[in-house]
């Protein structure tokens, strides 16, 4: 839910066409692209910000890590053959309506479980939080079993009909006697499809932007998934308090066993899969071992990735693709070393080049304040310089 939903004018549909994004497979093939740095054009004070009169090929070299390189362009408007055009009415008018009625019927049956298992029931208020992460018994049994069997039946809805996963084992981590079990999932961040998967695997408490709670039917699951709510667009210091809800839940997990881990997607924001940003380390305060994922969505015509296209045409086009794709690699625990447990920006960094190493992905130094430049650049307008503080946001 940390996905940022843009919805470009119709304008910008000649800034990047189709024919000029070369297709590439969702990740299967190592990047051999050098580390990215943050390009000076989007430093405090600079005066080179990108316009839209830059090209094509300059925008995609300074912000690679939010190019989409699928065959319906970086926007989801490029020009089709033919023969694509034809799939797709015929999807639109078979597929979509179908996968859009069981989805729905999917997500009102489950919130009517969690209706049910929430009955007479308070939830937990606490720093602006509001949740039932703490329920016990059979609620909380019959909302995380019900809860991943639904999520995994929207994903078979969305097309998602097989899920390859693979465990990596040999790898240079150094694992510990000690006890005690992860106390978040840390994995990159694609998708919003990324977290019906983890939802149907380990069914985790996750960030959310605050206005979710407020939604209809998505609002009550949210709840009972435990998220915790942030408001990014807020300039206030509750960031403060929201680090210190993360950090406490996290520590929880650790200690009891029937508390729900928290999933934390330290990037920030989404990328195309090719790339890993760089981590916050929200995940890693708490000094107790995670448990690294990375999610890969091969594709052949429309990539699942949520970058620089609108949420409506993504789900429409997700939804007319006959079959999608998704690769999970789980790691073994990660237990932090002393001196990672001293430097959590240490800890954070081992762990990202850890799962970009095993996970086939480039590095980049560049962020959700970048991307933003990028999307305001695509939608032909000057985009707005970016502060360090910003970058540090």
């Amino acid at each position: 839910m940390e996905c940022e939903l843009n919805d470009f004018g119709g304008k910008s549909e000649s800034v990047v066409p189709c024919e000029e994004s070369p297709r590439r497979g969702g990740g299967s093939e190592r990047d051999e692209r050098p580390l990215l740095k943050a390009d000076s054009s989007v430093s405090a004070g600079s005066s080179g910000v990108p316009t839209c009169s830059e090209s094509v090929e300059e925008l995609e070299r300074k912000y690679a890590p939010y190019v989409r390189r699928d065959a319906y362009g970086v926007m989801g408007r490029g020009e089709l053959p033919l023969r694509e055009k034809l799939l797709l009415l015929l999807a639109l008018v078979t597929l979509v309506p179908i996968r859009f009625i069981a989805g729905t019927a999917i997500l009102v049956i489950y919130y009517l479980i969690c209706r049910v298992c929430t009955l007479f029931k308070d939830p937990n208020r606490e720093d602006e939080q509001e949740d039932y992460a703490h329920m016990v018994g059979w609620r909380r049994e019959v909302v995380v079993r019900s809860g991943r069997f639904c999520s995994r039946a929207m994903l078979f809805v969305f097309g998602f009909y097989w899920i390859k996963e693979s465990l990596l084992e040999n790898t240079s981590v150094v694992q510990s006697d000690e006890r005690g079990r992860p106390a978040a999932i840390v994995s990159n961040h694609v998708s919003y499809l990324d977290i019906l998967y983890h939802m149907s695997s380990s069914f985790p408490s996750f960030v959310a932007k605050r206005s979710v709670a407020k939604l209809p039917l998505v609002g009550l699951i949210s709840k009972c998934l435990g998220c915790v709510y942030v408001q990014r667009e807020s300039k206030s210091s509750d960031s403060q308090g929201v680090s210190g809800v993360i950090m406490e839940r996290v520590l929880e997990a650790h200690e009891n066993d029937f508390s729900p881990m928290m999933l934390l997607f330290p990037e920030g924001t989404t990328t195309n899969g090719d790339f890993l940003l760089p981590f916050k380390t929200g995940a890693f305060l708490a000094k107790v071992p995670v448990l690294p994922v990375v999610l890969r969505y091969p594709y052949g015509r429309f990539s699942p990735a949520w970058d620089s296209i609108s949420g409506v045409r993504h789900v429409i086009f997700l939804l007319c693709q006959f079959v999608n794709h998704i690769e999970v690699l789980h790691f073994p625990v990660y237990y932090p070393s002393q001196q990672e447990m001293e430097d959590p920006k240490f800890y954070a960094n081992s762990v990202r080049k850890l799962m970009a190493t095993e996970g086939n992905m480039t590095l980049s130094d560049i962020g959700l304040a970048e991307k933003r430049v990028y999307h305001t650049a695509l939608n032909g307008n000057d985009p707005p310089r970016v502060s360090s503080h910003q970058k540090e946001d």
